[in-house]
């Protein structure tokens, strides 16, 4: 996503996530890794947790709580309309990276691990998105209100085999003027001391798109165009174009646009066929083990939003805890259907639909949703990729009003011989829209990654 000559020097340009009071960005230890458990040392001022908080929370609860109801019980008129700076700005301008000293710190990786050892996908997820929303003020300012509106595709570019230390990286690569800018990140591993970086250290490359609005009208207002400077960044350009435009194709394959087309009514009815057979006494036709029904694989989940998970704004959930939450539950789906233990292949492009409010309700419906066996050979084991849906809904804790806030489509590998049957109107069409996707992935994606996907079951240290 980034051109690794122009990435800056992650010890001598980055900061550091996990900061403390007196550096904001711990030096690398010359010791080069030896092995996945071989840690390098941490400093003795060096911080027990990773934070965002100086930049994603600028004012503590209590504080922001109590400025709200002064504010209600004194307001008057109406706020004046933000007035957002509209210079062309340089995709460098909002430029930023930071360091997870995960090999130097082992409290810090200790926040990032799961029960296995792996590094927590989700973490990383949750990560992502708040760089994203500090790399959109860098570039917008602090005169409007930024959310995440959507997330491209997320994939493993190349599987981590060590735990070690991660840069973040990203600036905005794609604004016209219009309210929204899509911010390009990735991780990547940090070499051993005098290496230079390579296309194998990359781990996920992503794109997040983020909205700007009136932070009294909640309305979208215009967000500073880019000045693209040369052929690398009209190349980044054109790539935020292509995914804009993307995304607009994206709502009109929409079965709620399209209906389904022949050939897959024709699956659908032979999927149906044969579960009529399967029912039928008098047919020989048998049920195969690996087969599980649609509705046998929903997980659900229900919590209340905190204020430990609010946004910049204070009186909203980022979207960064709403990836992890949905992740986890995916994850878990894929892993009471298979009965095995799932890998991370994709997450598909993601919209937020409504806001999460502080003290709100959210539910989580997983579901899998389709299954496509994965068969190489000279493999010893079948396996198979699992498609999962999340759909979020938030609710007021009266349980009075009922929104949607987003649907998330992740694909996970298990190592088993196993599919999901369809069986009512509803469970064929989000079959349909599964299947869709996967194909949409194959179409965007040119050059099989599934090698790489097989490598992760054995040596990767993500999860």
């Amino acid at each position: 996503m980034f051109g690794l000559s122009a990435r800056r020097s992650a010890v001598t340009h980055s900061k550091s996530i996990a900061a403390n009071s007196g550096s904001i960005l711990r030096t690398r230890s010359a010791q080069s890794l030896i092995s996945a458990r071989d840690f390098h040392p941490s400093q003795s001022n060096a911080a027990f947790r990773p934070t965002w908080m100086p930049m994603r929370v600028k004012t503590p609860w209590i504080e922001a709580l109590t400025k709200s109801r002064e504010t209600a019980s004194t307001a008057q008129g109406t706020p004046a309309p933000a007035k957002p700076d509209l210079t062309p700005r340089k995709m460098s301008d909002s430029y930023y990276s930071a360091v997870l000293p995960l090999a130097q710190d082992k409290w810090l990786l200790d926040s990032y691990l799961n029960a296995s050892g792996h590094i927590r996908l989700g973490s990383l997820l949750m990560d992502l998105d708040a760089l994203a929303g500090v790399i959109a003020y860098r570039h917008t300012g602090d005169s409007v209100t930024t959310v995440t509106a959507a997330v491209d595709r997320i994939t493993i570019e190349h599987p981590l085999m060590e735990i070690c230390d991660l840069e973040l990286s990203g600036q905005v690569t794609y604004a016209t003027g219009r309210s929204s800018m899509e911010v390009s990140l990735q991780v990547t591993k940090i070499p051993p001391q005098g290496q230079q970086p390579t296309p194998e250290d990359v781990l996920i490359t992503c794109a997040f798109t983020m909205v700007s609005l009136d932070p009294a009208t909640k309305k979208p207002v215009p967000v500073a165009p880019i000045l693209v400077e040369n052929a690398e960044e009209r190349l980044l350009f054109s790539k935020g174009e292509e995914n804009y435009q993307a995304k607009k194709g994206l709502r009109t394959r929409s079965l709620l646009e399209k209906a389904p087309d022949a050939n897959e009514s024709n699956l659908i009815h032979e999927i149906w066929a044969k579960e009529m057979s399967y029912l039928n006494p008098e047919s020989p036709a048998q049920r195969p083990s690996n087969m599980v029904s649609m509705s046998d694989t929903v997980l659900k989940s229900a919590m209340i939003m905190q204020p430990q998970d609010r946004n910049r704004h204070n009186f909203m959930i980022f979207g960064g805890f709403l990836l992890k939450q949905s992740f986890e539950l995916a994850f878990c789906c894929a892993a009471s259907f298979s009965h095995a233990r799932p890998n991370f292949i994709s997450l598909d492009p993601s919209t937020f639909e409504n806001p999460v409010p502080v003290g709100s309700v959210l539910y989580l419906r997983a579901t899998v949703a389709f299954t496509e066996p994965l068969e190489r050979e000279g493999a010893e084991s079948k396996y198979t990729k699992v498609q999962v849906r999340v759909d979020s809904k938030v609710r007021d804790v009266a349980h009075g009003t009922k929104k949607s806030t987003g649907q998330f489509n992740y694909t996970f590998l298990v190592e088993k011989d196993i599919k999901v049957m369809p069986k009512s109107y509803g469970e064929f069409m989000l079959w349909t829209d599964a299947r869709r996707r996967s194909e949409n992935a194959a179409l965007m994606t040119p050059g099989s990654k599934e090698p790489s996907a097989l490598r992760v079951f054995k040596d990767s240290v993500t999860e």
